[in-house]
């Protein structure tokens, strides 16, 4: 462009900046995606009855999906690879169930002993200064709380109102995630296929793509976590045996179950192990089982996390634990569960759909 030429001149002439417009025009589109995803997350909220159940079928399915797959190119039927992906799951959960059911059960003679000898403790030492809580001041304590639950009757109530109704969404939640698992089961690939098409045509190749990226990411990430759960479980589970904790099984159930929430998970369900060999088995218990929990996170976190996790799964940790502290702030316990699993999903799918070349995939 020469010196004299009009665009020259009109360039010169701009009191705007060409930095600021592309600032001003990169903050508008930002601002944009900030009110799309801000408005998903509102009506997801809104309709979480359903929205948490779907997630949770779509990761049951991510896992459950690939063994069936594996079943059907060994030239398994497809019906008798569903129905035997579905006998293992259940079978797994009442065995399970069975187990934890039957350790309760046994050890509660022992529990109640305990607990009893635990409370008449911490009454000994409440009553000791600097705390002079005697036997009369606990029993006007009770007292009063009994006082309080009569004049508080109709709250209660009305709040045990609210624990059957959110009983009866329990149920609903249930049958959702069977419903969405069994379905990705038998016609997950043609239900993709639906999805892509409600989308301009020209845009088919690409979020195909995306999602495939996204779906095998998925699926790795959810068979690393359960490895690193069962790792987890079974390494504390087998201490807190070896210790003679009670509850053994329960407590790595609890593990298991809290690996799923990276970082928050491990440290809640370590802390219930601990305080349980504390309570029942003493200090110097309670001191090697957090030495177990401690040795088996650290094996977990520098050997099998990396060595699992490869290239597969691409998420930088400071991105995990601003996606697990973002979504319980937002959704609970829920938020914190899926939200590192989202993240690297459409991590992935971003990536796939920037990346995408016609005819290079």
């Amino acid at each position: 462009m020469t010196e004299g030429s009009p665009h020259a001149s009109h360039n010169r002439d701009d009191p705007i900046p060409e930095g600021l417009k592309i600032g001003a025009r990169f903050t508008g589109y930002l601002l944009v995606i900030i009110a799309g995803i801000t408005v998903a997350v509102f009506v997801a909220l809104q309709i979480a009855q359903i929205v948490v159940p779907f997630l949770a079928g779509l990761v049951l399915s991510a896992l459950l999906v690939p063994l069936s797959s594996f079943l059907q190119r060994h030239r398994w039927p497809k019906w008798l690879a569903v129905v035997t992906v579905w006998v293992v799951v259940l079978g797994l959960l009442a065995g399970l169930t069975l187990i934890i059911t039957f350790q309760v059960r046994s050890e509660i003679p022992d529990i109640q002993k305990q607990v009893a000898t635990s409370l008449s403790a911490a009454q000994q030492f409440l009553a000791t200064q600097p705390f002079g809580l005697t036997e009369a001041k606990l029993n006007d304590l009770v007292s009063s709380s009994g006082q309080w639950l009569q004049d508080n009757a109709a709250g209660l109530g009305s709040g045990a109102a609210e624990v059957g109704t959110t009983a009866a969404h329990v149920v609903e939640g249930i049958f959702i995630i069977l419903f969405v698992t069994l379905f990705a089961l038998i016609d997950g690939r043609g239900i993709w296929t639906w999805v892509v098409h409600v989308w301009p045509k020209k845009a088919h190749a690409r979020i195909s793509a995306a999602g495939e990226a996204g779906w095998k990411t998925l699926s790795n990430f959810i068979r690393i976590q359960l490895v690193v759960a069962a790792t987890d479980a079974i390494g504390i589970g087998v201490g807190a045996l070896i210790l003679g904790v009670p509850l053994a099984i329960p407590i790595a159930t609890v593990v298991f179950l809290g690996a799923f929430i990276p970082f928050v998970g491990a440290i809640v369900g370590g802390a219930v192990a601990v305080g349980l060999a504390l309570l029942f088995n003493g200090w110097v218990h309670g001191l090697l089982m957090l030495g177990i929990v401690i040795v088996v996170q650290q094996l977990e976190s520098h050997v099998l996390q990396p060595w699992l996790t490869g290239p597969t799964v691409k998420i930088h940790p400071l991105a995990v634990i601003l996606g697990v502290t973002a979504g319980a702030a937002v959704a609970g316990i829920a938020g914190a569960f899926f939200s590192v699993p989202v993240i690297a999903t459409l991590n992935s799918m971003v990536h796939a759909a920037r990346d995408y070349r016609v005819g290079k995939r």
